[in-house]
């Protein structure tokens, strides 16, 4: 059943230079910049490729995603807790002639999910919670979007290792004392890791990391020089610009 979002509090926003229209709530879970540098992880994809985005709250990643493939039209999945911010992401990609690609399911993933088959998913990105122990948000929806309720960082990267094909990827972002953790369920069960630190400008600690993966790898680990977001006068640096403004993956940007 499609609901009108008219009938809910919600603002008309933009991504990618106002390229993609995207609905969020006035009062809730609203979408960072981080939605978007983690979605320019994903280079190569085929037009036969799944992708899933796991806790896709207002859609960010996944319409960034569908809007730099919308040539080959990949099936494209976002998975998402709260009933309203699916309904809002549906409305976006509706809104943005992607619906026929892309979609939103409202499913709690603690539970099992017997209508989406595992391993069938040939690149799995997410954005997880950040924290099992930061004072909770006293908006509902923050909490549930920033905070592990039920579910733990290892509980989340499980589920998406598991419905990771053989041989596909994995992309998230995270706060960089998360790295340890992360690494330690990689290990034996994904391979060619890169990990890509975020500084917010030169010289600072990296408070954050991009990571990706390919599940049943081997091949050893890597750090990748890190992306710095902010010029010392707080405008994007030219790289971040790329990605958050033309669109780019960030491995395009890199040459």
């Amino acid at each position: 059943m499609t609901t009108n979002i008219s009938a809910l509090n919600h603002t008309n926003d933009y991504l990618l230079d106002k390229r993609v229209k995207i609905f969020q709530p006035i009062n809730g879970y609203r979408a960072s910049t981080d939605a978007v540098l983690v979605s320019s992880l994903i280079s190569k994809v085929k037009s036969t490729d799944k992708i899933l985005d796991v806790g896709s709250g207002t859609g960010a990643i996944s319409l960034c995603l569908a809007s730099r493939f919308q040539a080959i039209r990949p099936q494209i999945l976002g998975l998402e807790l709260q009933s309203e911010l699916c309904m809002l992401s549906n409305q976006s990609a509706q809104a943005n002639g992607f619906s026929e690609f892309l979609s939103y399911q409202n499913v709690d993933i603690r539970q099992k999910l017997t209508h989406i088959p595992p391993c069938s998913f040939q690149h799995v990105i997410s954005n997880p919670p950040y924290s099992e122990h930061d004072m909770p948000s006293p908006n509902p929806s923050k909490a549930v979007a920033h905070n592990h309720q039920g579910l733990t960082l290892m509980d989340w990267l499980h589920f998406c290792l598991k419905m990771t094909a053989p041989r596909g990827y994995l992309y998230f972002i995270n706060r960089a004392e998360a790295i340890t953790e992360t690494l330690s369920i990689l290990q034996g069960k994904a391979g060619a890791i890169k990990i890509i630190p975020l500084f917010s400008k030169q010289g600072q600690v990296a408070k954050r990391v991009m990571i990706t993966a390919q599940k049943d790898s081997k091949a050893p680990t890597q750090i990748l020089p890190g992306l710095i977001t902010h010029n010392h006068d707080g405008t994007y640096t030219p790289q971040t610009q790329q990605i958050l403004r033309s669109g780019k993956g960030f491995f395009d940007t890199l040459g």
